[in-house]
Formats: structure tokens, sequence, C-alpha cells
């Protein structure tokens, strides 16, 4: 049996018994959604080996195929599982720790998050550190045997449930822009971390403020050495592209087919320019699927920088299509101010082209570093 027909029977019997009530909840703009039903199923995911596939056996992984993990990811979209509660943890600081961390900390961080009991929030962006990441104003410094940090962080997504934080901080006095920076591993739950949700378009909260007023943290939970901070942040966003975007767009498709559905209904689909619009962004989602499948080559090129502008340009534009083809009844919440699907896909999806490096800046990002143009 290959592994994607072991993935499918497996989700198909687990997601039909215990935890049939928890399929299809979170996801962008849901996050509010279950939070202790998905709890559970990371714990399931690890218990029973689908967390964490491409990482070595010795840490819980299957040293999995990259060809392998795109078909999980696949058909766990296919399934409607549960939005994982795990992403930040096993997709972001997971790898980063095999790359750079000692052995005592793949020893004691890896585990927990392979069998779902840990969980992560990254600690990047500040008020005046967003797109320009490299003017962080986090401090921390050395107090005996700890490191202890004051400073502000912004749009850290799920750092209300978040076991531990992965901070981006100045640790060397003077130092600007990429030079004295390093990256703490923290703990949330301890005093000195306040966390305070922001209130979003849709009415939830998935992302809030994080403030270190004297927060600590052991000196052995600095990954890489002091002053690599910068290096160690890069490699860590260097995964953010990885094979969960498959995942990703089968959700895409489905929303597309959502909205395909609604312009039926309405008559929206009788209109020649709705219908065009309809059609380019099938057409466009293939492409994404394709370019996709292009970056997970070894030798993958220039493709690899338009992974995020493209996926959430296209996105954001089948958000404002969602909301076309409802016509005027797109414009009016329930009876109980609950928002539909499209109206949420419409909303969250203006924050897709300003997350993970706003359209503008990814622009930049490939006229100088991908094709050479002068600033």
């Amino acid at each position: 049996m290959s592994l994607r027909e072991e993935a499918r029977a497996w989700l198909e019997e687990s997601l039909g018994g215990e935890f049939a009530a928890a399929r299809g909840l979170g996801g962008p703009g849901r996050e509010h959604e279950g939070f202790e039903p998905r709890r559970a199923w990371e714990r399931h995911l690890g218990e029973h080996g689908w967390t964490c596939l491409g990482w070595p056996r010795r840490y819980g992984g299957r040293a999995a195929s990259i060809a392998d993990q795109v078909a999980f990811h696949e058909e766990y979209a296919r399934a409607g599982a549960p939005a994982r509660l795990g992403l930040i943890g096993e997709g972001l600081i997971g790898p980063t720790i095999l790359e750079y961390g000692t052995d005592a900390q793949k020893e004691r961080f890896l585990p927990p998050i392979q069998r779902g009991e840990e969980l992560w929030c990254q600690g990047y962006s500040e008020p005046e550190a967003g797109s320009d990441l490299a003017n962080v104003q986090t401090r921390a410094r050395l107090d005996g045997g700890d490191w202890v940090i004051t400073g502000q962080k912004v749009w850290t997504s799920l750092a209300q449930w978040a076991d531990w934080c992965f901070v981006l901080c100045r640790t060397e006095e003077g130092s600007r822009r990429h030079h004295g920076l390093s990256y703490l591993l923290v703990p949330m739950r301890q005093p000195g971390v306040e966390v305070r949700p922001i209130v979003q378009l849709t009415g939830t909260s998935e992302f809030n403020e994080v403030f270190f007023d004297g927060a600590r943290t052991a000196a052995g939970n600095l990954l890489g050495a002091p002053g690599e901070g910068w290096r160690v942040a890069m490699a860590t966003l260097g995964y953010e592209r990885g094979v969960s975007t498959l995942g990703q767009q089968i959700g895409f498709g489905r929303e597309l087919a959502e909205v395909v559905e609604m312009a039926r209904r309405t008559g929206a689909i009788d209109d020649p320019v709705l219908r065009d619009r309809l059609v380019r962004s099938w057409l466009e989602l293939r492409i994404m699927r394709l370019n996709a499948l292009r970056m997970l080559r070894p030798e993958a090129g220039p493709e690899v920088s338009i992974a995020k502008l493209y996926w959430s340009e296209w996105h954001r534009r089948l958000g404002e299509l969602a909301q076309a083809v409802q016509g005027r009844a797109g414009l009016v919440a329930g009876a109980d101010g609950e928002l539909g699907e499209l109206q949420r896909l419409y909303l969250f999806s203006r924050a897709d082209t300003i997350y993970a490096g706003s359209s503008e800046i990814q622009r930049n990002l490939i006229a100088e570093r991908t094709l050479g143009l002068p600033r």
C-alpha cells in the first residue's frame, strides 16, 4: 500500500469516528473554532505517526520523501480534516531546530512537537518591524543563566494557545539592521508575557499582540550562535514555502467550487465578465499547482521567489470574486451577525497580501535579489 492510500484510509477511519465532529474546523478566519477537539486531534495525529513525516525517524518522523509528504498533505485537505494547530511547530521551528539546534535542543523540543503536545507561535513582526523585519527592537540581555526579554511583537498567530514562541530579538547593544540579532526559544506561560488578541474584519481573533516585560528563557534556549539570528530567521522563512502549500491549494479549489456554485444560484454565471473571471481563476489555480511542484525540485530556481506573491494575490482576487457573485446579499451579515463562508473569504483574504511579507516587499525582493535589478 502506498503512503497516499494508507493516509486516505486512516483519515477516513479517524474522521468517521471519535473526531467526526472536528471535520472542517478551523482555518483562516476561523481559528476560533473547536480548539479543544483540534488539540486532541494533534495528539491523535502524533500518536499514529502522521506528523512531521519528513523528519528523521530518530525524532518521530518517517524520513518520508517529498512526493510522499505532498501526497499526505493533499489527502489531508481532501478529507476535510481540521486545520492544524501544530503547523508552526512542525513546519517552521521544527525544521529550523533540525538545522541549527544542538543535540540537547533537538532532544528537548522535537519530540513534543511530533507528539502534538506543545504548540508554537512566531515572534518576528513588531509595530515598526513588519515587512522591514531587520528593524527589530525587542531586546534580550543575559542575566546569570537566563536571557531577559523586553519588547513587543505583533500579528502573532495562535499566540493565545501557544506554549512556546521563537523570538527574533536584539542582543548586542548599539547594533543595527541585520547585525546583533539572536533567535531565542521562549516559554509563553510565565510572568512577563502578555497576549492581547487583535479583532479582525471577520470579528474573530486569530492573531495577537505579545508584550515581553522581563520574560525569561534559559541561556541554552538560544538557537544558533549569538548575533546569528538573522541567518536563522531567514532559514525559518524558507520553510514557509514547503510541501503543505500543495494541500493549501486543495482548499483553494474547494473555495473556488463554492464560488462557482454560488454564481449558478444567483445567476451571476450568465454574466460574461464574471464567467470569464471564474475561468481565469480556475486556470491560475492550475498554474499555481504546477509552479508549486517545480519548487519542490532540489534545483528549483527563481520560481521559489514568486510563490507567496502569486498565491496571495490570486486568493485575494478570489475573495473579491466571491463577493461579486453573491450580489447585494453578500453585503449583509446573518441575523445573528454571523458571516457566511464566502463573506468570510472576502474579508479575510484582504490580509493575504500583507502578512508574511507584503506584495510590495515581495516584488522588491524578486526584482533585486532574483532578477538583479537596481534598488
